[in-house]
């Protein structure tokens, strides 16, 4: 006979499944179209611009596209969290496939009719309806305790991982007309509104409501913009999202450059790209599957991140060296293995910070930081990229090492210090 506790936990692993199917189904929608954006900029066989579009007009137009969704993801993420608050998970994460499906078809239509207002329209929509990463985070977060935080949130990053093995791989095939004569750079964005409505069944079908205690939090459309400024009122609050800000500025640098990178340094095929993106996701997958699961089992979040953000800083840096194709399948396995740790690892440390009721907005909040540390890479990134590809990729390096000496030197001595307190 099973006890009440194990039959609760096989209850929270009951909720837990669909949970991850519908975030790896997401993923591999958003991984597909990872390697066809920065074709369509700077690849030549694949540009919506004609040739005598000077590149610095092209790589401008590049980062203010990259920039229109988790800008518009910024005011989005928060209102769609705190309304998962008030009436639950389920309905606001249907809502926010549904605009997915709206943008991507969109998406590949400006795509086939080199449409430039409407492929920022058609980003800037799902950009805002899009905040879903924020409701499943608070999903995971009804169902787990503080031992269990990390380890359910490192199955989100493996739903993440595994999207990334696959998507990325498809979106170069897909793309490519050399393999199936009537693909073209605007059939994986189809192909991802069909998964992504498929998705919308599978919440419908199988997502089993994860919310218990309801909050009644008001909603505004500035909501982001309130949330970065009591982010940074809050002693609690103000350091660890400042951390979050960082790691995110960092870490967008290298995803949305790193492509580029690729094409300029070394010519490579989108197909190329997609295969690199994929070899990625299966180290995010191996990390956020086992190396996670193993160290939450050893040591709190909080240990964890004093070693992994540094090693991800290192290993981005490294990633300027290789001059060929092969070298880079030997250095980004550590990106991916010290970013699958930091994670959920960071995601945990940022949760513990709310109350159970809380975790909607809190989580709303965290998304709003990462809206912004993703948007302004796009931003700036842009233009360093206008002067050296590589440079873009030294600001990656050193925003998460500042990130490292803002938690190691501010976030812990204050945590300690507040800890101490609450004992006495």
């Amino acid at each position: 006979m099973s006890t009440p506790s194990s039959s609760a936990s096989a209850s929270d692993r009951a909720r837990i499944l669909p949970i991850f199917l519908t975030v790896f189904i997401d993923m591999l929608g958003v991984g597909i179209i990872i390697p066809v954006l920065p074709a369509l900029f700077f690849e030549e066989e694949s540009m919506i611009f004609s040739l005598d579009v000077a590149f610095q007009t092209r790589s401008l137009l590049y980062g203010l596209l990259l920039a229109s969704y988790p800008f518009m993801q910024f005011f989005g993420a928060p209102i769609l969290g705190t309304l998962s608050d008030r009436y639950g998970r389920k309905p606001l994460l249907q809502l926010s496939l549904a605009g997915t499906v709206v943008g991507y078809l969109l998406f590949g239509y400006a795509v086939a009719t080199q449409n430039v207002p409407l492929l920022f329209f058609s980003r800037m929509l799902p950009g805002f309806t899009g905040g879903n990463i924020s409701i499943v985070f608070s999903a995971i977060a009804d169902v787990s305790d503080e031992s269990s935080k990390a380890r359910n949130f490192g199955l989100v990053g493996m739903a993440f991982g595994l999207g990334f093995i696959l998507g990325p791989t498809m979106g170069g095939f897909l793309a490519d007309p050399s393999i199936v004569s009537w693909f073209t750079p605007a059939t994986p964005f189809l192909f991802t509104a069909l998964l992504t409505l498929i998705n919308i069944l599978l919440v419908q079908t199988v997502f089993t409501e994860t919310i218990g205690e309801r909050s009644h939090a008001s909603v505004n459309v500035f909501k982001g913009v309130s949330n970065i400024a009591r982010s940074f009122r809050a002693p609690n609050l103000r350091v660890i999202f400042s951390v979050v800000l960082l790691t995110s500025l960092g870490f967008t640098f290298f995803t949305q450059f790193f492509s580029v990178l690729l094409i300029e340094k070394i010519g490579v095929r989108i197909k190329d790209v997609g295969l690199l993106f994929g070899w990625i996701g299966i180290w995010l997958v191996i990390t956020q599957g086992v190396i996670v699961r193993i160290l939450s089992r050893r040591y709190a979040s909080a240990a964890v991140l004093r070693v992994s953000l540094i090693m991800l800083s290192a290993a981005v840096a490294a990633v300027l060296l290789p001059s060929e194709l092969w070298m880079f399948y030997l250095v980004n396995p550590f990106i991916a293995i010290f970013q699958g740790i930091t994670s959920p690892n960071l995601t945990a440390v940022v949760s513990s910070q709310a109350a159970r009721h809380q975790q909607g907005e809190i989580l709303g909040i965290n998304q709003s930081m990462q809206s912004l540390g993703q948007v302004l890479p796009a931003l700036i990134g842009s233009y360093l990229n206008t002067i050296d590809v590589h440079v873009p990729l030294m600001a990656a390096a050193a925003f998460i090492f500042l990130a490292w000496v803002v938690y190691m030197f501010v976030f812990q001595p204050r945590q300690r210090e507040r800890e101490a307190a609450s004992a006495a």
